[in-house]
């Protein structure tokens, strides 16, 4: 009887076993230092929380709807296969089999050091502009709690251009054959019809225009008026960062119960929002123009229709951010990150297609109402968000709740991709000091929350929107774009593709050639030329950032291209404080930071197999695989100089 009881708690609980002498659970993680996930479901629902996020709600239909309804899939889709799931393949990789965070993995190319600090930087940046998109969501969805909806008419805060109705006069045939010039008004309440090309159209703006201005932002002229803090947005700031603080407080261990909520609320939210939406009138008609009978696949002739397509599928996914390593490095080294990386990355894409329905379903309400063309009443970003979306919802029966459905979704939408944010900074932080980290986990993460609030106060000033707009518009697209393109030439073309395999084969298991001839083309040669192609594209059509209609000054795009070099510029500085720090012959320094460390490889003894033996280590140091004109790779050993 003795004997059954430790035997029956191991089988009831995997996680922990029963220490009979001390009486308390002990930790049974594979790697007891870093931990693990305490489940297989946890990691993956964290992915898929991270991976989707406000992106999938607010840029994908737009994007669909712009670029020929059901004809974007196709682009859509063929980006997904070359340049979107190759990266998070390689990334998921990477965390898993070395348990190590964006930064430190690049033990195995310490030149390429510098590419993990911008990654983290970047993550930085965008982690404290990002909750200040959580702090308007929170605001809504308090404002919410009312029988009337605040922006659902002009109230005492609109202006005279505050209008539900078109305003404006066109001629109309009366009686007798006479012209009259009238308002549109009356010719809507008379049942009249105005005669071709005499509508003239007053500048009105609807309610919920004016609330997201002059209530929610209480917007500033532009960036160079600072104004106040705006006091209840950096009230709805701070309680952004209880939540992410106290969910993160132990880690994984506590994000991942948290997950099983937040990740999957969306789904049932945009399920209620798409069944409500499609009872409504002209529901049918803004789904013909999102994805029906007003296709136009001829747009597929358009290079920008494929450029938009690569551009949002890379940043759909969240790739060289940083936060797919980090997750993936508290993986048990056996998981098959194969098959979690293709479940996340389809995930990730049914559920843009799916949110679209949900969205255009009921903006195609809203035109029917206003009596506009569906193109009219279509937005994307802040637009769709905080005015098209919270209008349509306000001409809905029982507003208010579908408002607090509405702005809960967005909620936990920007939460889940926050988690892993601000995961990568402290899994970050844990590589460099694992000691401290271990003692001091929880205090480290609220700290870091209380920093960032602080950080983030100047974007919750009057003019704080426009530093939302400048941060995204620098720092959320070439940093990353580089980062990416630095990562996948690193570990295929520097570590060697070839050698990267044999790691993966290594949690996995051995496969056939042709299982890895796909990802070797991706790998060496389409996926980097795509990004490359998008990287230039950019480059060549920038123009100098803008809100609305409002230009930013001189200072301020100085400001953000001064922000992205100060990503970037860790890459060359760490590359050569490695080649200073190295000995040898200056190639041979050259060769050996193109080489792994000697402590590179799987984080425990008993996965370290073949080349990662310890009598195998230094001879790892110092190969190093050169690429050839075929492709292929030549493998290069050098004795360091004693």
């Amino acid at each position: 009887m003795g004997n059954s009881i430790p035997n029956c708690l191991k089988c009831c609980n995997k996680k922990e076993s029963f220490d009979l002498d001390k009486g308390e659970k002990t930790n049974t993680d594979e790697n007891t230092e870093r931990g693990n996930w305490s489940s297989k479901s946890e990691y993956l629902l964290s992915m898929v929380g991270y991976a989707v996020g406000l992106g999938n709600v607010w840029r994908f239909p737009y994007l669909t709807f712009q670029n020929g309804g059901g004809a974007f899939l196709i682009p859509y889709t063929i980006m997904l296969a070359l340049a979107g799931l190759p990266l998070f393949f390689l990334e998921c990789s990477l965390g898993q089999f070395s348990s190590l965070g964006p930064v430190a993995m690049w033990k195995v190319l310490p030149i390429f050091e510098g590419v993990g600090i911008t990654m983290v930087l970047i993550s930085t940046l965008v982690t404290i502009y990002y909750n200040i998109i959580i702090a308007y969501s929170l605001y809504y969805l308090f404002a919410s709690f009312t029988s009337v909806l605040p922006w659902s008419e002009c109230f005492e805060w609109a202006d005279a251009n505050c209008s539900k109705t078109p305003k404006g006069f066109c001629s109309v045939n009366m009686s007798f054959d006479i012209l009259e010039t009238v308002n549109l008004t009356f010719v809507k309440q008379q049942n009249y019809t105005c005669l071709p090309n005499t509508t003239v159209r007053l500048d009105t703006e609807i309610p919920s225009k004016q609330y997201w201005e002059k209530v929610a932002l209480r917007r500033s002229s532009g960036l160079d008026e600072t104004g106040e803090v705006v006091w209840y947005l950096a009230l709805c700031l701070l309680l952004a960062w209880i939540i992410i603080g106290a969910a993160l407080f132990k880690g994984i261990k506590s994000s991942g119960k948290v997950v099983y909520f937040t990740a999957i609320f969306p789904y049932i939210v945009l399920l209620i929002l798409l069944v409500r939406g499609a009872t409504l009138e002209g529901a049918y008609e803004g789904i013909s123009y999102y994805i029906g009978t007003q296709s136009d696949f001829s747009k597929l002739n358009n290079a920008d229709v494929w450029k938009d397509a690569a551009t949002q599928i890379f940043f759909s996914l969240s790739t060289a951010w940083g936060g797919l390593v980090a997750l993936s490095s508290y993986n048990k080294f056996k998981n098959n990150c194969y098959g979690d990386a293709i479940m996340v990355c389809v995930t990730n894409c049914l559920t843009s297609v799916f949110a679209g329905f949900a969205i255009f379903s009921i903006l195609g309400h809203m035109a029917f109402k206003a009596e506009k063309p569906v193109q009219e009443v279509v937005d994307s970003g802040f637009a769709l968000a905080f005015i098209a979306y919270p209008e349509a919802l306000s001409q809905l029966p029982v507003a208010p709740l579908w408002s607090i459905l509405f702005f809960f979704m967005l909620l936990t939408l920007g939460l889940d991709s926050q988690f892993a944010s601000v995961e990568t900074i402290t899994t970050t932080i844990q590589d460099a000091y694992p000691k401290v980290m271990k003692k001091m986990r929880g205090l480290i993460t609220v700290g870091a929350c209380i920093v960032f609030f602080f950080l983030g106060l100047l974007c919750v000033t009057e003019a704080g929107i426009f530093w939302v707009d400048l941060i995204d518009y620098f720092c959320a697209g070439w940093g990353i774009l580089i980062a990416a393109i630095l990562e996948i030439i690193g570990i295929c073309w520097i570590y060697g593709g070839n050698r990267f395999i044999e790691d993966i084969e290594m949690m996995i298991g051995k496969k056939n050639w042709i299982f890895w001839l796909w990802w070797r083309m991706c790998w060496f040669f389409i996926t980097p030329l795509l990004l490359l192609a998008i990287l230039i594209w950019s480059l060549v059509t920038f123009s100098s950032p803008m809100h609305g209609s409002i230009p930013y000054p001189t200072w301020g795009v100085v400001i953000g291209w001064l922000m992205i070099i100060f990503c970037l510029i860790w890459i060359p500085i760490l590359a050569c404080v490695k080649l200073y720090q190295s000995e040898g012959t200056l190639l041979q320094r050259f060769r050996k930071i193109c080489s792994p460390t000697p402590d590179w490889g799987p984080a425990l003894e008993q996965h370290r197999q073949g080349r990662y033996k310890s009598t195998d280590l230094q001879k790892v140091t110092n190969d190093v695989n050169l690429p050839t004109i075929d492709g292929g790779f030549v493998n290069t050993e050098f004795v360091p100089d004693n």
